[in-house]
Parts: structure tokens; C-alpha cells; sequence
């Protein structure tokens, strides 16, 4: 997630790039100590980069490995914290194809978040499954929010940044918004991201609040 911001106050909103999809060779990943980078926010063209670090990378569940869309006009939040993270389908997956099952993301701490027209859609194949939410007076709402994401864009803003942190020291976002030893990191006390857009291969929330959930399928996703 990448932004113009000032260290100590918000400024207006830059725009965020997105984080490209690095699909790892069978066999090469597994074993070998390896960690994303996640862009500092004064590098507003800049995407993420592998780094090789020590320790390695932790799983937080088995993916399915089919990515989906999520997009919301606007998300709020306070408690922000990014690093790099290695996702693991379950094994014998048929999703795998050359990834040996494992995706690199960026993954993305809020501790409490808000979230404007929340739209989250899943190819199955010639239809989509799409599920709304907070088009209403009610915006979503989410505590101890995660996501790991392969792409993600729209107009950002933060509020005391602090942009280079070693992950494992991150104190912004809780216990969750830490990430392995030696990984490159950011946080701030706030972040707003106006026109979200990602690509996820995982979501994680203490709290989840969907006031007007729309649940169908669609010909088109999100």
C-alpha cells in the first residue's frame, strides 16, 4: 500500500499501487528464508519486492488458492500495520498449478476498521459469487482485520507513519499487526483509502459486522 504522507501529520491523499502477484516456483520457496517487502508509502510508484531475510515466514491457515476480489468506496481505520506474509494452500490442492501451493502476499493489519459499500467476489467459473454490504446509513465494521493480498489500489492517506520497521517490533495494530523477525515493515495510528480495490487470498476478522448483507451470483464480480 503505498501513499505520499508526512511522518507526524495526515496529508492529502496519494495514490496507493498496487502489489504484483509473484507466483514461486515448485520446490524453491519451501525451505529457503524468504520475505516480501512491503513499499514504503513516500514511494508512490514503487510495487513490492522480495527480499531474502532470516527466519521464516508465517502461515496463518491453508488457502484455498483461489483469489478474490474485494472493493469498498472507502475504508477507515485506526491500528494499521504491513508486512510481508507466504500463504499455504492444503495439500493436493488442485489450485496449486506451478506454486508448489504457496502465494507470497502483503499482509494488511487494522485493528478497528470501517468500510463504505463493501463489494467481495469470487470466480467459480462462468458465474461469480458476490456478497455487498454497508451501501446503507451502516458501514461495515471490523475489529483485528487481516488481509493478504497480491494487488491493491486506490487513493491513501496515513497519519504517523513510521515507514522501515523490523516487523516483529510493530506495536500499532495489537498482537496481530506483528509479522517474523528481520522482515521489512510500515504502520501508522490511522489510514484511510479512499476507491479500495484488492486482491485476497485470505480475510481474518475478531469482529465482523455486515449490515445489509446481499448475498447472490452474478454474471460479472465486483
Amino acid at each position: 500500500m503505498t501513499s505520499s504522507a508526512e511522518h507526524t501529520s495526515e496529508r492529502p491523499e496519494g495514490a496507493a499501487t498496487g502489489v504484483g502477484d509473484v507466483p514461486p516456483r515448485r520446490g524453491r520457496v519451501r525451505g529457503r528464508r524468504a520475505a516480501v517487502m512491503a513499499v514504503p508509502a513516500a514511494a508512490v510508484a514503487a510495487g513490492l519486492a522480495i527480499l531474502t531475510a532470516e527466519g521464516a515466514l508465517g502461515v496463518q491457515f491453508a488457502i484455498s488458492g483461489m483469489p478474490f476480489t474485494v472493493t469498498a468506496t472507502e475504508l477507515k481505520g485506526t491500528g494499521f500495520a504491513q508486512f510481508g506474509g507466504l500463504d499455504e494452500m492444503a495439500e493436493g490442492s488442485p489450485n496449486a498449478g506451478e506454486t508448489g501451493g504457496q502465494v507470497l502476499v502483503v499482509t494488511s493489519v487494522i485493528k478497528d476498521a470501517t468500510l463504505t459499500k463493501l463489494c467481495q467476489s469470487v470466480d467459480l467459473g462462468g458465474t461469480n459469487l458476490v456478497i455487498r454490504a454497508g451501501g446503507g446509513a451502516q458501514k461495515v465494521r471490523a475489529r483485528d482485520l487481516t488481509t493478504d493480498s497480491t494487488e491493491l489500489s486506490g487513493d491513501a492517506a496515513f497519519k504517523n507513519i513510521e515507514i522501515g520497521n523490523d516487523a516483529s517490533k510493530l506495536n500499532k495494530a495489537g498482537d496481530l499487526g506483528r509479522g517474523p523477525i528481520g522482515v521489512f515493515s510500515q504502520q501508522s495510528d490511522t489510514v484511510r483509502i479512499a476507491n479500495l480495490r484488492q486482491t485476497n487470498y485470505a480475510t481474518t476478522a475478531g469482529v465482523f459486522k455486515l449490515p445489509g448483507l446481499k448475498l447472490g451470483f452474478s454474471g460479472s464480480g465486483c
